[in-house]
């Protein structure tokens, strides 16, 4: 039996590239709300909480998170309803994100802004929610305490610089 024949594209045709995915195409603004959604890595750092220094304007991190923080799954435990239970808590916008400097250097929303790439860790290109943890980009088992569980004297005393840096297991591709 002899093989079907399929037609020869013509010489001088280019084979069609797949299409880019959304975030090498769009800006933030342009994105669709599941899209915008699913930016997010869930390493749970923009969720620890920040100290500002009044007369410099500052930003400290601390490793302890937003009392609504789950710190198994790296997730806001109630995140539909997180400002009304959390008024301070941000919500994330193109415009925000373009305002705010505490974000960290691994978010795929500052990334984006920046005219980066995502890393080979992030969800979307890896496949997998887990390889943020692996990568050591997430919070998993660096968070001291919840809010409630600290006095807000006491919060001086969990800084922390590592939020505001990239771990070294994050650079390289695995």
């Amino acid at each position: 039996m002899t093989a079907p024949l399929r037609p020869r594209p013509a010489p001088d045709a280019a084979p069609s590239d797949p299409p880019k995915p959304f975030w090498r195409v769009k800006r933030l603004a342009e994105m669709t709300a599941p899209e915008w959604e699913s930016l997010c890595d869930g390493c749970g750092r923009c969720c620890l909480l920040k100290l500002q220094d009044e007369d410099t304007d500052r930003i400290a991190y601390v490793d302890v998170s937003c009392r609504l923080f789950d710190r198994d799954t790296c997730r806001c435990s109630d995140y539909p309803r997180r400002a009304e239970k959390v008024p301070d808590c941000v919500t994330l916008t193109p415009g925000i994100v373009e305002q705010i400097g505490w974000l960290p250097p691994t978010c795929a929303y500052r990334l984006i802004e920046e005219g980066k790439d995502l890393p080979w860790w992030h969800p979307l290109v890896s496949g997998d929610p887990d390889t943020v943890h692996a990568a050591g980009v997430s919070v998993r088992g660096k968070v001291f305490c919840s809010e409630t569980e600290i006095a807000e004297d006491d919060l001086q005393d969990r800084m922390v610089s590592w939020p505001a840096r990239w771990p070294r297991g994050a650079k390289g591709r695995r």
